[in-house]
């Protein structure tokens, strides 16, 4: 078989005008990246407003495993075998970082005949974006220096004049706003700034990556560019001598940093190999941010589709919590069907038990003790009053007693629906049987519920989310995070939502547990205020915000060739 780049460059593409006509978007709500890619004019949403709304399809899976469960191929072959079947269905995506693209996880296009072409322009810049998002941050990060280095050499008279306006009284010790890079580089983590002769005061910061960016969040989240502009004004950056806030707005880069981003609101338009149409719109991750595409895509997909499929980050207790706690409260729009994507090798993984044998290989036992980590996420979506279908990814080295077992197992649990999904190999063919399945599971009564009410103090809302959402006997909070915790109430700020920033490799806090954890205690070492983005941050374990390079990069097989061309791009 082709590797996806090969597919990619081989696929006859329609012009993206022609995707976009297709759907019902206009010429003048569109603003062309080449013939490839377009960017859609938000002015689209008053001319649809009468329009009736599609289903609504949300993508999770299992706990994640290195060998890769195939989301966004079941996402993108999902729309394929939809439109196949005669449905009008459109997808909602994230846009890639780079930092995985040249690290161990590898682009995020689908594979196989179920991906977004060309992959290496979904890839590798897209729109640029998330460089807008990158250089808006880091515009708040020099602002604040800027105050702070000024503030420190001036006196309070002197500056006044001088500014126009009160200083701000900036605590170096707690400037809360860090820098952030689209790479993975663990060197950058944490380092001091200000160092040397009239720089500043010399203070600790460092780099996230820009998907852990809040301005991502606050992309992904916002309605439209008021709504993103206000949102902007409230980040906060940094505490004053008195341990009150100081905005983006205090400091007067809000406008600024909008301006930046302002044709970040904007989705973008691309294709899938057989000519559907998929919006990709912020890329935020689902371990140390809330791991969903933006609420904007979703808003004109549902106008102008029967059905739109969106995928959330990891696994159900990550991007799928998130995406029913923070983002369907801030969209108000609840999904209709929940697909979970499961592999044999995912349950095998999953299963806790130590082989030596090839995972390809029949496993039975391996199977069956695995097949509690998909009954547990089955369960943890129903929770959410969402219907659910199960999604076998299949991989060429599958064998059918295996395969027929575990749909034997799935028609035991309280899953709408199991399917077979061979659109990695067969495209939309391969998805139809799915395609059907979830049809008849957005038919179903939908009963949606939050799992907490945003009412009820912080650390209620921690528990329910440890014990209902992980399984938890209970949380630990560090001295360092009870003192945050008390900063956030003085703030006003508890009844704010939770983003859980943890592994995802496991169910628990710690990436080695497999299976279904037991008997553990989540523990939180610290808080990060998302004023803007509207939710509160809790650090779990020893999440990083600012990811590595392994010993053996994707950078390493990336290279381009005689005629221009990208090699060994996954």
């Amino acid at each position: 078989m082709l590797s996806d780049i090969e597919i990619s460059r081989q696929a006859k593409l329609s012009p993206i005008k022609h995707i976009a006509n297709k759907l019902g978007i206009e010429p003048g709500e569109l603003s062309l990246f080449g013939d490839t890619k377009a960017k859609i004019n938000l002015s689209i949403l008053n001319r649809l407003q009468a329009n009736q709304e599609g289903k609504l399809v949300i993508v999770t899976a299992v706990t994640p495993t290195p060998f890769g469960e195939g989301k966004t191929v079941t996402t993108i072959g999902l729309i394929q075998g939809l439109n196949a079947i005669g449905k009008r269905a459109t997808a909602c995506i994230r846009q890639p970082s780079m930092g995985p693209v040249f690290g161990i996880k590898g682009g995020a296009a689908g594979g196989g005949y179920a991906q977004v072409v060309p992959m290496e322009e979904l890839n590798l810049h897209l729109t640029g974006d998330i460089h807008a998002v990158s250089s808006a941050h880091n515009l708040a990060a020099a602002a604040i220096d800027a105050c702070l280095f000024h503030q420190s050499r001036l006196s309070r008279d002197e500056y006044v004049m001088q500014s126009g306006s009160e200083p701000l009284n900036i605590d170096p010790k707690q400037i809360l706003w860090r820098r952030v890079v689209d790479h993975n580089e663990r060197s950058l983590r944490n380092i001091s700034v200000g160092i040397g002769d009239n720089n500043g005061p010399v203070h600790d910061s460092g780099f996230d990556i820009t998907a852990a960016s809040e301005l991502m969040a606050i992309l992904a989240l916002s309605r439209d560019l008021k709504d993103m502009r206000g949102r902007i004004g409230r980040l906060i950056l940094a505490l004053d001598t008195q341990g009150a806030p100081i905005t983006a707005e205090d400091v007067g880069v809000a406008g600024a940093m909008t301006v930046i981003m302002r044709d970040t609101i904007e989705p973008t338009l691309m294709q899938t190999l057989t000519g559907d149409p998929c919006f990709i719109h912020a890329g935020p991750f689902a371990n140390i941010a809330h791991g969903n595409s933006s609420i904007i895509a979703d808003r004109i997909a549902l106008k102008l589709s029967d059905f739109v499929v969106t995928e959330a980050g990891f696994g159900s207790d990550m991007g799928f919590e998130k995406f029913c706690n923070i983002k369907v409260r801030e969209s108000g729009r609840a999904p209709d069907a929940a697909v979970v994507v499961v592999t044999l090798k995912a349950l095998k993984a999953n299963s806790g038990l130590e082989s030596g044998s090839d995972i390809n290989l029949p496993d039975m036992e391996r199977l069956v003790a695995g097949f509690a980590n998909l009954k547990w996420h089955i369960d943890n979506v129903s929770q959410y009053g969402v219907p659910v279908v199960v999604a076998i990814n299949r991989f060429p080295t599958d064998i059918d007693t295996e395969i027929q077992w575990l749909k034997g197992a799935v028609a035991e649990t309280s899953a709408f629906g199991c399917e077979v999904s061979d659109a990695f190999i067969e495209g939309a063919s391969g998805a139809e049987a799915l395609a059907r399945a979830v049809v008849s599971a957005t038919q179903q009564p939908a009963d949606f519920r939050f799992l907490y009410p945003l009412d009820i103090s912080i650390e209620a809302k921690l528990m329910t989310i440890a014990e209902a959402g992980y399984g938890a006997k209970g949380i630990t909070l560090t001295h360092a995070a009870k003192q945050q915790l008390n900063q956030i109430k003085a703030m006003g700020l508890a009844g704010l939502g939770i983003c859980v920033a943890k592994t995802p490799l496991s169910i628990c806090h710690d990436p080695k547990v497999k299976g279904i954890p037991a008997d553990f205690e989540l523990p939180i070492t610290q808080f990060k205020i998302n004023a803007g983005a509207g939710f509160i941050t809790a650090l779990v374990g020893k999440v990083m915000t600012m990811p590595g390079l392994g010993v053996k990069p994707g950078y390493l097989n990336i290279d381009i060739n005689e005629q221009g061309e990208i090699v060994g791009l996954a």
